[in-house]
């Protein structure tokens, strides 16, 4: 999925910061960011190209009607966003780095200006990521490395499509584009888990509502079978972090360490059979393999719950606003900005 806290937006923060390590990472993210700025071409010139081909050219009309769904149906503020288009020249945009303790759910996080703490930090350079992910595993912390083929700058910069996301299928395409502009509507400071999963599922319900309103019933009902597999897996990875808290809570104590890890390797050898024989054979609209595959580690779980938190929570509020997505998106963000303004009294 998308990744909702804007790399280049910590580019602003870069001054202030001098020649430290945060700086430098900075310093490389604007540049990375002022290279896709300035690469942007209008979508309605390649539109009206006859030398880009058919089916781009869909794709791209796609993407203009669904940022001006999101404005006038769901009250998402998309300024200029995706009326430019940038080519990257690579089939990569940013990797993506989580890190969390072995023994304990406890995230590596990393603080950058304007977005505050987040669990995760992204990188335009393969290199610079692999060393990133060597430093972590040296410290024996559990570590997981993904692209992403987006970013919000929530708004600061008029930010255009990319190559990486165009890649996407018509209702992945679509999910994004709201998935984004969710993050220009509310993005709260150091909330990593709801900005993510709020985006999801605003993206989700967001893509749905947007075919329905074209006719197109079949991407429609493909828009909901995607975010049903997004709940079963929102469902999987809960059940698995609270888990994984209940293994490591009964060896507590800095003796018991190597207890704990055993009791982690039991708790994921269940996972995986469990993925594997209950969960894939009910997806929708994922490849089964993914189970045998996707990568089972504190690092990991920690990433997937950053994007697949509340979801039930979000469905409860959408289905008591009546099914009214506008609605259910000032609702939730108008509760979400009450229970911070509560937890800091």
């Amino acid at each position: 999925m998308a990744l909702g806290a804007g790399v280049g937006l910590l580019a602003l923060g870069g001054g202030l910061l001098g020649l430290t390590p945060t700086g430098r990472y900075l310093a490389r993210a604007g540049w990375e960011e002022g290279r896709i700025l300035l690469a942007r071409r209008p979508i309605e010139a390649l539109v009206a190209d006859s030398l880009v081909s058919a089916p781009i050219r869909a794709k791209l009309r796609l993407v203009l009607e669904a940022r001006a769904f999101a404005e006038d149906s769901l009250g998402l503020p998309a300024g200029e966003s995706f009326t430019t288009f940038t080519d990257l020249g690579r089939d990569t945009l940013v990797l993506v780095l989580s890190g969390a303790e072995r023994d304990t759910l406890a995230p590596v996080t990393w603080w950058f200006p304007i977005v505050g703490r987040v669990p995760y930090k992204g990188f335009f350079d393969v290199d610079e990521a692999r060393a990133a992910v060597d430093a972590l595993a040296t410290r024996g912390l559990d570590t997981y490395l993904r692209p992403s083929p987006a970013f919000s700058t929530l708004g600061w910069f008029d930010d255009p499509l990319l190559s990486t996301t165009l890649a996407a299928d018509s209702v992945d395409l679509v999910n994004t584009v709201i998935h984004e502009l969710t993050h220009n509507r509310y993005y709260a400071p150091g909330g990593a888990v709801f900005n993510e999963s709020f985006a999801n599922f605003v993206g989700a319900r967001g893509a749905e509502r947007f075919f329905r309103a074209r006719g197109d019933s079949t991407r429609a009902d493909r828009a909901v079978a995607r975010w049903a597999d997004e709940r079963r897996l929102a469902a999987f990875w809960r059940t698995l972090a609270g888990a994984l808290d209940s293994a490591f809570a009964a060896h507590p104590g800095s003796a018991e360490r190597a207890a704990r890890l055993v009791a982690r390797d039991t708790v994921y050898a269940l996972a995986r059979r469990r993925l594997v024989d209950s969960i894939a054979p009910a997806f929708e609209t994922i490849d089964p393999r993914y189970a045998q595959r996707v990568a089972l580690d504190n690092a990991a779980v920690l990433a997937r719950r950053v994007y697949l938190s509340d979801l039930e929570g979000f469905e409860a509020t959408y289905a008591a606003a009546g099914r009214d997505l506008r609605l259910a998106i000032t609702r939730q963000i108008d509760e979400h900005r009450k229970a911070r303004r509560q937890a800091r009294r």
